[in-house]
Parts: structure tokens; C-alpha cells; sequence
């Protein structure tokens, strides 16, 4: 630590960085994913969300790409693979916009922009992903 400011030249700064409560709710976090069981739990809600949201999209009719890895997850408005930057750019950013609008209308809040991900997490239920499955395809549907 005394190469760290102010008695060593490494400069060491963040949001949160060294808060107690901060340390706390990660040593906490640690713990929770350190059991057995944790991350198949997080891996079986990821893929019943990933299939839910291509099911509503694929009954309300509109031309969408989910990707998912492991708990991270977008989708794209089109038809085309989405493999890099200047793909996601080609994709319907209108149809995301309005999607956002219904869903949050319908208390899901997703991340804002198309070029951002979602999160899955163990405080998620399986009453949430079948709300968001709901409130997907009627958004879906609203905008088709």
C-alpha cells in the first residue's frame, strides 16, 4: 500500500472505492457466488429469459436478434447477424426506442439504448421473467 498516493506514485481512485459499505455488499456478493449452485441458478434464468423474449418476438412478428452471454444480455431489431459495431448501427434503433417506451410503460426498465446490455441476477423470480415475457410481446406487438 505505500506505493499507493499520497506516500507512493500510484494514483488509486473510484466511485465507492474503499467505502466500507461498498466492501461490504462485494465481500457479501463473493459469498453468494461462491456456492455451488449459484451460477447454474443465474445460467437457467438467462436462458428461460432468452427464450421467452424470442418467443414473444417471433408470435407478435417482428425480425429480432437476442444474444446472450451467460447473464449478459441485448436485443437488436433486424433480420442479420449483429457481430460487431458497425452491424448493431444498422439496426432498427427506432424500434428499440419505442420497445423501451412500452416495456417501461409496463414497469420493465431495460437499459436506454440499443447498444447497451441487460443483466440477469438471482433477485430475479421466475414471476419477473414471465412479466417481462408479457410486457415484451405486448411492446412487440405495439410496435409491429
Amino acid at each position: 500500500m505505500r506505493k499507493i498516493s499520497p506516500d507512493g506514485p500510484v494514483y488509486q481512485a473510484g466511485t465507492l472505492s474503499g467505502n466500507p459499505l461498498a466492501m461490504t455488499a462485494g465481500i457479501e456478493t463473493l459469498k453468494i457466488l461462491s456456492k455451488p449452485e449459484t451460477y447454474k441458478k443465474l445460467m437457467t434464468k438467462s436462458a428461460a429469459l432468452e427464450e421467452a423474449l424470442r418467443d414473444a418476438a417471433k408470435r407478435a412478428g417482428i425480425a429480432t436478434k437476442f444474444y446472450r452471454a451467460g447473464t449478459m444480455f441485448c436485443t437488436y431489431f433486424t433480420n442479420k447477424e449483429v457481430y460487431n459495431f458497425d452491424d448493431a448501427a444498422k439496426t432498427d434503433m427506432a424500434a428499440f426506442a419505442k420497445f423501451f417506451i412500452k416495456m417501461l410503460d409496463q414497469g420493465i426498465n431495460l437499459a436506454p439504448s440499443g447498444y447497451e446490455s441487460g443483466f440477469m441476477s438471482l433477485a430475479h423470480s421466475n414471476a419477473d421473467i414471465n412479466k417481462t415475457a408479457r410486457a415484451a410481446y405486448q411492446a412487440f406487438k405495439a410496435i409491429s
